[in-house]
């Protein structure tokens, strides 16, 4: 008898997978897969949509010939900030250019001046001014820019909602892709931002689906169900949302580590912009405010600098242990300290001479990562109650750094949490009624609890 599944797309900017989930949200198969970069008419590094289409569109055949399996719903989640432009024949037209991009300084100057400064634009959008990483302004960009191409495009679709179009032949804009950093949706009236009416965007973008609806299709004859796809930082937190209903802050670490708290709903300040706070929108449609540090590049970066100096492995910080001791005789910041704010920590300007073993220095490296993370988290705890705040990603198996958050915050419960495949899970349990009968499985998220040991303060 084949097994009731659910087949999620989860594409990354390296890795691209599709798992498929049993009713109880167990992996039952998976493939990934990752594929060149190409580049764009001005040279620059971008996705290969025509390597990723094809992928899809055959694993899909695969996925339907596994007599094993029974495919009842699939979803999709990727990375944001990258549209799919596509004509009306629904024909890929233009590369789907990298957020990563250089944006032109002259029309950024030239697109704030008309609509209000870039103050008022970001805090209406609820997003810092970040040049290409504003999907919106990538569609600003080809109209002026390239306006033969950018009246071709018939719809511009973000990049889950195109993998969904590949399916499902249905168009579709996602609130938790147009609510994340792109400058297009007005916060405050709950609407797409003037600026995209006046400028007549609005007409390149499909109509809203619900993120936790989705539509009926056949697939090689057999019926079944597909959603309209989620951006993947809102997909990962919807474990958390299910599974929770006490106001909670998620740390979700990586490169960049992420403080969400879909609690606070309190309007981004002009000094909170300037920390690089903004708002991603959960997959009801509620902000959900964050805050971002480089933490993780950070990490990457010194702990390189660290096997070279103590000639150890690169990952030798693997094997230190948290030791308390070492916290308490650490030596104090460097008189620099507090001029970087949040865009690196102290630990650069310390020389790496004064430490005696590589233990010291990681530790001292985490303490001073640690004195950000307060600071960054705290932007986003504000006033909403949270008792509860969860790590997940590469810091929360990292057991110096999730015993100094539990130093830092001593008022809060701190846990290690895990989810096997957050973001797919979440894309997941996003379309559940819709497929599966069975009532949410209560073991979804692995935690471990950390509590303060010893008495100190970070």
């Amino acid at each position: 008898m084949s097994v009731p599944v659910v087949a999620i797309f989860d594409i990354g900017k390296t890795n691209k997978k599709l798992f498929l989930f049993d009713e109880h949200y167990h992996i039952v198969y998976e493939k990934s897969a990752r594929f060149e970069e190409t580049t764009d008419e001005d040279g620059d590094a971008c996705e290969n949509v025509t390597a990723l289409t094809a992928w899809v569109r055959s694993l899909l055949d695969e996925v339907f010939t596994q007599t094993q399996f029974a495919v009842k719903a699939l979803n999709f989640t990727t990375y944001g900030a990258s549209f799919v432009h596509i004509d009306d024949k629904g024909e890929v037209i233009a590369p789907l250019y990298n957020y990563l991009k250089p944006y032109p300084p002259a029309l950024s100057k030239a697109f704030y001046e008309q609509y209000g400064g870039e103050l008022a634009v970001s805090n209406a959008t609820a997003s810092p001014v970040l040049g290409n990483l504003n999907s919106g302004m990538q569609l600003y960009r080809l109209k002026k820019d390239k306006p033969e191409l950018y009246n071709q495009i018939a719809w511009s679709l973000h990049l889950p909602q195109y993998i969904s179009y590949l399916i499902t032949g249905r168009l579709f804009s996602d609130i938790t892709s147009i609510g994340c950093h792109t400058q297009l949706w007005d916060f405050q009236k709950n609407t797409y931002h003037q600026w995209v009416t006046a400028e007549g965007i609005d007409k390149k973008l499909a109509p809203l689906l619900p993120s936790d609806n989705a539509v009926p299709v056949t697939i090689k004859e057999h019926a079944v169900v597909a959603g309209g796809g989620l951006h993947d930082s809102s997909s990962a937190l919807i474990p958390y949302l299910i599974c929770f209903n006490e106001p909670f802050v998620l740390i979700s670490t990586g490169t960049w580590c992420i403080s969400l708290n879909p609690f606070n709903s309190n309007p981004l300040t002009r000094e909170e912009l300037e920390q690089d706070c903004l708002c991603y929108m959960e997959f009801h449609g509620r902000p959900v405010k964050a805050s971002r540090l480089f933490a993780g590049n950070e990490h990457e970066q010194q702990t390189k600098l660290l096997a070279a100096h103590f000639h150890t492995a690169a990952d030798y910080f693997k094997k230190v242990e948290y030791n308390p001791d070492i916290i308490a005789a650490l030596p104090a910041a460097p008189e620099a300290a507090g001029k970087e704010g949040l865009q690196q920590s102290v630990f650069g300007l310390r020389n790496l001479a004064d430490f005696t073993t590589y233990e010291e220095a990681y530790h001292c490296l985490i303490a001073d990562i640690m004195q950000q993370q307060k600071i960054s988290t705290q932007l986003v705890i504000q006033d909403t109650g949270v008792k509860r705040i969860f790590v997940d990603g590469g810091f929360s198996k990292n057991p110096i750094y999730m015993n100094l958050l539990a130093a830092a915050f001593p008022g809060m419960e701190v846990f290690a949490a895990s989810v096997a495949q957050a973001t797919s899970v979440g894309a997941a349990l996003a379309i559940h009624k819709h497929w599966n009968h069975k009532p949410l499985p209560g073991d979804l998220i692995e935690m471990k609890y950390y509590t303060v040991t010893q008495n100190m303060e970070i």
